[in-house]
């Protein structure tokens, strides 16, 4: 796969900042990536050397509109963590 398919956008949200503070940062991925393959782009694109990468498959949730009810789709969630002395400085705002 290309790298630049598999990170598909950072994940920013209240809970990935104070991740982010330990050094773990947190992507939407593509759902067909595997742990491997999301290691390397991370490590390809930010210049980083990744320790270890949690995956998870975020469910999709009820949502209505008007008389319609239906889902959310479900999206592929990745937490990558760095050796303390590596940040990424898309997300430092440098």
């Amino acid at each position: 796969m290309i790298y630049e398919k598999i990170l598909i956008e950072p994940v920013l949200s209240e809970k990935a900042n104070l991740l982010r503070e330990e050094g773990k940062y947190v992507f939407k991925v593509d759902p067909a990536a595997t742990k491997i393959q999301i290691k390397e782009a991370v490590a390809k694109l930010f210049n980083v050397h990744p320790i270890s990468c949690n995956v998870m498959v975020v469910g999709g949730k009820p949502k209505r509109q008007r008389n319609r009810a239906g889902y959310t789709p479900s999206w592929k969630k990745a937490i990558v963590r760095l050796p303390r002395d590596e940040k990424i400085s898309l997300f430092e705002g440098v």
